[in-house]
Order: C-alpha cells, then sequence, then structure tokens
C-alpha cells in the first residue's frame, strides 16, 4: 500500500469516542422539529379520526332512551322461623347493586321481549335483518333443507336477541337513596318507554311472587313439621303408659307413696325404740338395777310396799327388843312384817312381768317396723331404677310437646305474615318518551373523534420518531459518527430535470441547488490543511447516489480548468461506459490484469472533457487485482499526472473490495441516503472503513427531498428554505 502524506494523525484516533450519544434531555425545540418532520403523518391521522366520526354519526340510526324510578324498600319478617329462609339484609350499596342488577338480569330481558313481541322486531333480532353485501357477496346461497326434521325448528338468533335485550335495559342505583334508575335504549321512543314500564312491572311483580313462594313454602314446612311433633308425641305419650304399666309406677297422688312410707316408717321405728329403751329402763328398775328414784318412777306400787314394809319390820324390832321375841304383840308385828315381805315379793314379780312383756312387745314392734323399712327402701330403689328410663321417656314427651306447641304458634304467625305482606319495590316514577335521541351525539361524538385524531396523531408521531433509525441531516451524522457532512445532495425528479440525465444536471444546470452542493462539496474537499489528490466515494448499499455524485463532482471540477481522472472501481455493476457515452472497450481490469496499457484504458468525457477509466470487462478476481502491486502503481502515477482523481467504488456492506480501495485513497468520502440508510448500516459501514485503514474524511447526504427537509427543523435545513430561491436558476 502506498504511504500517503495527505493522511494526517486523525486515524489514530481512539474509537471510543467515535460515536458521542446525543443528550438524553429533549428540548422543545427537538420536539418541534420532531413534529414538523411527521406533519404529514399527523395530519393524517388528526383529519381521518373526525372524518370517520362523522360518517358513524351520519350512518347511525337515532336511537331514544327512556328512564323510570323505582324504591326499593324490603319489609321486616317478624317470625324467627322465616328469618334463615327470606331473610332481609340491611340496604347497603352491594344490596341495592345486586337488585340493579337483577332488574337487568336476562330473565327480566325475556319478559320484556316476550310482552312487546321483539323476536320479530329486526332492531333486537339479528335474523331479520338483511345481511351485509359483503356477506352476501362471500358467502353461497344457503340451499332449501328438503329432508327438515318434523318437530317445531329452534330460532338459533334467539339466543342473541334476548343478549340485544339485555344489552338494551340497564338500570343503575341512586346514589345516597333506595332508588333505582331503568334505562331503555331503543330507536322507537314509544317502545323504550314501554320496555322500562314493563321491565319494573315484572320485577315488582317476581318478588312479590317469589316472597309469596317463600311464605308458602316456609308453612308447608311448618305444617310437615307440625305432624311428625304431633305423630313423635303420642307415640312417647303411648310408651311412658306401657311403661309405667309393665312395671307398675303411678303418677299423680300416689307417685310419692315409697318415699311416704319409708318415713312413716323411719319415724315409726325412731318411736318404737324409744319404746323399746323405755321398757328396758323400767325392766332394769323394777329388777332393782337402777336406783331408788327409777324405781319410784316405774313401780310406785313395789315402793310403798316396801316403805310399808319395811316400817313393819322396824317395828316388830323395836316391839321385840322391847317386849322379847315371844311377846304376842313382837310376834303379831313380825308375821306382819313377813306378809308384807310377801305382798312386795308379789307386787316385785307381777311388775317384773308386765315390764318383761312390754319389752317384749316393744322388741317385736322395732324388728317388724325394721323388716317393713328394709322392704319399703327396696321397693323404693327398685321404683327408683325403673324410674331412671321412665324419667327420660318423659322428658322427650315434653319436649316433643314443647316443640310442637311452638311450632303450631310459629305457623299461625306465618300465616298472618302472608297475609298482610307487600312487595318490596313499588314504582315512583314510570317511563314517559323521550324528546330526542339519546344518540348518537353529534357534538360529543365529533369531539371524542377530533380529540382521538389528536391523540393517536401524537402518538403516531411519537412510534414513527422511535422507529425512524435513518439519517435526515449532518447533525445526525456527526453524532452518530463524528464525521462532518459536506452536503446535502437534493433529489431531482424526472419531471424536474428533463431531458437532462442527473449525473450531466449539475454541467447543464449550473445555478440550480443541485449544482451549488456539488461545489460545496468540492470546497469542502479542497479548504482542507493537506488537499487530497485521490478520493474514494463509497457507500453502504446500492442506490445512494454515489457513481452519480462521482461524475458530478468530477465534471464540476473539471469546469473549474483542473485535472481531473474518474476510475471506475465498480467492476460488479459497470456504469461509466453508458453514462458517458464510451464503447465497451478495455479497461481498469486489463490495466491490473497487464493486457493493457493506462493510455489505452484512458478515455475522455465528451461533454467536459475530464478523462476517465471505464471498468473493463467483468472478472471474479475482483479483490486481489486491488490488493495488487498494480494497483499501488497505477495510483502513484495518476497522482502526479491529475489534480484530484475520484475513485467509484462499489458498496462496502456487501462487498469487501471496496474496504482495499477506500485503503489505498488518500480519503474516503461516504454517501448517505437521506431518510432511508439505518444508523446501524451507517455506523458499521464507518466502523469497517476504519477498521481497513481507511482515511474516513467525511459525509455526502444525498437523495434530500428539500421541501421535506425544509419543514424538518434541522439546524441544516435552511439549506433549501424558500428566501434562498432567488439564488438559484433551474
Amino acid at each position: 500500500m502506498l504511504d500517503n502524506p495527505t493522511r494526517t494523525q486523525e486515524d489514530n484516533r481512539p474509537r471510543t469516542g467515535a460515536h458521542p450519544q446525543p443528550e438524553a434531555a429533549i428540548s422543545w425545540t427537538t420536539i418541534r422539529a420532531i413534529f414538523r418532520r411527521h406533519l404529514g403523518l399527523f395530519l393524517l391521522f388528526a383529519l381521518l379520526c373526525p372524518i370517520g366520526a362523522a360518517i358513524a354519526v351520519w350512518q347511525t340510526a337515532p336511537r331514544y332512551t327512556a328512564s323510570g324510578t323505582l324504591v326499593y324498600e324490603p319489609s321486616e319478617y317478624k317470625a324467627r322461623e322465616l328469618q334463615s329462609i327470606i331473610r332481609t339484609d340491611p340496604i347497603t350499596e352491594a344490596a341495592m347493586s345486586t337488585q340493579a342488577e337483577i332488574l337487568q338480569s336476562l330473565h327480566i330481558a325475556q319478559k320484556v321481549a316476550e310482552r312487546r313481541q321483539l323476536a320479530g322486531n329486526p332492531e333486537f333480532n339479528p335474523g331479520l335483518r338483511p345481511p351485509p353485501f359483503w356477506r352476501r357477496w362471500l358467502a353461497p346461497a344457503p340451499e332449501q333443507n328438503k329432508t327438515a326434521l318434523p318437530g317445531p325448528n329452534p330460532d338459533p338468533n334467539l339466543d342473541a336477541m334476548l343478549l340485544s335485550v339485555q344489552a338494551a335495559l340497564r338500570a343503575r342505583p341512586i346514589r345516597f337513596s333506595h332508588a333505582i334508575e331503568v334505562t331503555f335504549t331503543a330507536r322507537d321512543p314509544l317502545l323504550a318507554a314501554a320496555a322500562v314500564n314493563d321491565a319494573m312491572d315484572v320485577y315488582i311483580k317476581d318478588q312479590f311472587a317469589a316472597k309469596g313462594r317463600l311464605v308458602r313454602n316456609a308453612t308447608a314446612l311448618l305444617r310437615k313439621r307440625a305432624e311428625e311433633l304431633r305423630r313423635e308425641t303420642r307415640a312417647a305419650e303411648d310408651a311412658i303408659a306401657a311403661y309405667r304399666a309393665q312395671h307398675l309406677l303411678f303418677q299423680g297422688m300416689h307417685a310419692g307413696s315409697d318415699a311416704e312410707q319409708i318415713s312413716h316408717l323411719t319415724e315409726d321405728l325412731v318411736r318404737a325404740r324409744g319404746e323399746l329403751a323405755a321398757a328396758e329402763a323400767k325392766l332394769d328398775a323394777t329388777r332393782g338395777r337402777a336406783g331408788a328414784a327409777s324405781l319410784a318412777a316405774v313401780a310406785p306400787s313395789v315402793v310403798q310396799l316396801r316403805t310399808q314394809r319395811d316400817h313393819l319390820t322396824a317395828q316388830a324390832q323395836a316391839q321385840q327388843s322391847r317386849l322379847g321375841p315371844a311377846h304376842p304383840a313382837a310376834e303379831a308385828l313380825r308375821r306382819q312384817s313377813e306378809d308384807a315381805q310377801r305382798a312386795v315379793a308379789a307386787e316385785s314379780t307381777r311388775v317384773i312381768a308386765a315390764t318383761e312383756a312390754e319389752r317384749r312387745a316393744a322388741a317385736d314392734r322395732v324388728a317388724t317396723l325394721e323388716r317393713n323399712l328394709r322392704t319399703a327402701r327396696d321397693e323404693a330403689d327398685r321404683a327408683a331404677q325403673a324410674q331412671t328410663p321412665l324419667n327420660a321417656m318423659l322428658r322427650d314427651a315434653e319436649a316433643s310437646r314443647t316443640e310442637l306447641q311452638a311450632v303450631l304458634d310459629r305457623l299461625q304467625q306465618t300465616a298472618q305474615q302472608g297475609a298482610v305482606e307487600t312487595a318490596e319495590a313499588h314504582e315512583i316514577s314510570q317511563a314517559l318518551p323521550p324528546g330526542r335521541p339519546s344518540a348518537p351525539n353529534v357534538v360529543l361524538d365529533m369531539a371524542a373523534g377530533t380529540a382521538a385524531g389528536l391523540l393517536l396523531g401524537l402518538v403516531a408521531v411519537y412510534v414513527a420518531h422511535l422507529m425512524d433509525q435513518t439519517l435526515g441531516s449532518g447533525a445526525e451524522i456527526t453524532a452518530l459518527i463524528d464525521l462532518p457532512c459536506f452536503a446535502l445532495i437534493p433529489e431531482i425528479g424526472r419531471r424536474a430535470r428533463g431531458p437532462v440525465p442527473l449525473e450531466e444536471y449539475a454541467i447543464r444546470r449550473p445555478l440550480t441547488a443541485f449544482a451549488e452542493q456539488i461545489r460545496t462539496l468540492r470546497v469542502s474537499l479542497w479548504l482542507g490543511a493537506a488537499r487530497p489528490r485521490v478520493v474514494a466515494i463509497t457507500a453502504a448499499q446500492p442506490g445512494e447516489g454515489k457513481t452519480a455524485l462521482t461524475l458530478s463532482l468530477g465534471r464540476a471540477a473539471r469546469a473549474g480548468s483542473e485535472r481531473v481522472l474518474l476510475i471506475e472501481c465498480d467492476l460488479r455493476q459497470p456504469k461509466f461506459a453508458r453514462m458517458m457515452g464510451a464503447e465497451s472497450q478495455a479497461g481498469l481490469v486489463d490495466l491490473l490484469r497487464g493486457d493493457a496499457v493506462f493510455e489505452d484504458i484512458l478515455r475522455t468525457d465528451p461533454l467536459t472533457g475530464l478523462d476517465f477509466v471505464p471498468a473493463g470487462r467483468v472478472t471474479s478476481d475482483v479483490l486481489d487485482l486491488f490488493l495488487s502491486a498494480a494497483m499501488r502503481l497505477l495510483l502513484e502515477q495518476v497522482r502526479d499526472l491529475y489534480d484530484l482523481v475520484l475513485l467509484d467504488t462499489p458498496p462496502l456492506e456487501a462487498l469487501s473490495e471496496a474496504r482495499a480501495i477506500a485503503a489505498a485513497a488518500d480519503c474516503t468520502l461516504l454517501c448517505i441516503r437521506w431518510r432511508d440508510t439505518p444508523r446501524m448500516v451507517v455506523r458499521r459501514t464507518a466502523d469497517q472503513l476504519r477498521d481497513s485503514g481507511a482515511h474516513l474524511i467525511g459525509t455526502v447526504l444525498t437523495r434530500v427531498d428539500p421541501r421535506a427537509h425544509v419543514r424538518s427543523g434541522y439546524p441544516d435545513a435552511g439549506v433549501y428554505h424558500p428566501r434562498y430561491r432567488p439564488y438559484f436558476r433551474g
């Protein structure tokens, strides 16, 4: 590779700063510029949405909404047995919302449809509407079913009709009240009002009927339960009677005889035992085992006789001591004393026998009472054991009787409740036919369409900005790859340039903006510190205008009396021969192969007189030719012969020889198509050129739309501002 003195130290700058990123903050100027660039897209959505809304309003048939109001006031049930059946919750927001859902349920809608015969209304029955034209055009005509099954055929559109009626029927609770507003929307105002009144009437009657059914069901349940309890009570009483008869158990006055008998026997036994103790004490006293006081208490006759005996005995002893034992008076007293002793013995025997008889009688009575008490107690224990099951049976029977009485009382209350029952809701305002349609709302719909259009337009602008990965100005290029943009070459359409080819436009129309930008590029190249001689002009992709730019730049330089040489290095798609009117002869390939000399392949432009070298015949070893020593020798030779040598290279993204050509040139100029070449491709192309050692000095933005660029708001958009039009011609 030749050592180019025009290279600077810029080639060796660090790669990390090659692609500075734009600042994160976006100014209002930037936002305005973005908006101006996508103004057409914004206007498209901003106009389409209102137009669509206007068409929709114009095509929509007017619909009327009638409304009525009812109040929901549930009554409280006093009967306790109904609380679990038809208990009423307190009126809360949730309860009111539930009633509103019931009002707009499918059941109410079906009743309304039946009353108003909406199955025959095309507004609600889709089966009666004519199909749209596209369906008639796409769908084949249905064949007649000649073998239809007998019996009624269900309407397949019945469900759709009910859903349409339900959608038209709306109910909402009014906040901070017990009222519910019912509305119905239809094309006929009379139908709308009648449907609202029918819905409220069906709702009220259904609620009243439901409460009546619940009361009747509760009454039937209570009667059934009462009959069951009667049978249970009767069976329990029969079982109690049979059990008492079997175990000889009595009730009423004889129910406590055992306990009373035991009580009497116990009392008698206590008395008998007292009498026995008294008899034994009396017996002891009569036998002399107790004191004199006890004996005097139990046998006063014996005491009296003993006293008399002792008196006689004392007199007899006194007379005997005084008169002598043989004295008749003493003898008489002694005999009286003996008689008194015998009387005492006889009386004591009699008293002892009587007392012994009393003791035995008392002992026998005690024994008898003890036997009777044991017998009574055994009988009471037996009765108590038999009474335990009887008590359980009595409790069950009493519980059945109590429950039966409660059920009978509740049955009477339920009958009374059913007699005075009323509906939980009633109408407070019936619906009247509305005087004006509720839909479409022209003002609201148009405002919504306009707002939607503006919003969608802004969203579309933002999305288009995010999705736009192309480059639209030199500032964006500089921010992306840190290279200046030397010129903005405008797009010249066929109508604007007429019969003039694009590559000749700068020469034939020298006062146009296109020619001015070519001259701007020429000045940018020439005003550098080291004026390059060999310049490679490349692009990332085909169709970016590099060949037309090369020819236009070369002819403009030639028109300025410079010695210019154009070398066509795009060997796979050669265009010089066609564009410059040269015959297909030997070219660059022949020179690099050694089949021709430089003078043989040199051609002259008939328009400006500049020299150019065509590509020559197509070959397969293109890369080897550009890497050969012949290519380096050619560039060294022409560098001394010409003031400017332009190399038209192939697209760099797909072809590798472009990198070799760019590395051999003094500098490289990168063509970027305006609003077309992706940023990622431009960045990758710049990196590839730098990696290959090419001296990439700047870029050219090609095929720019001047009008769109003026509206873009970019800093370099002033190039095509209308105020500069007087400076250009053609």
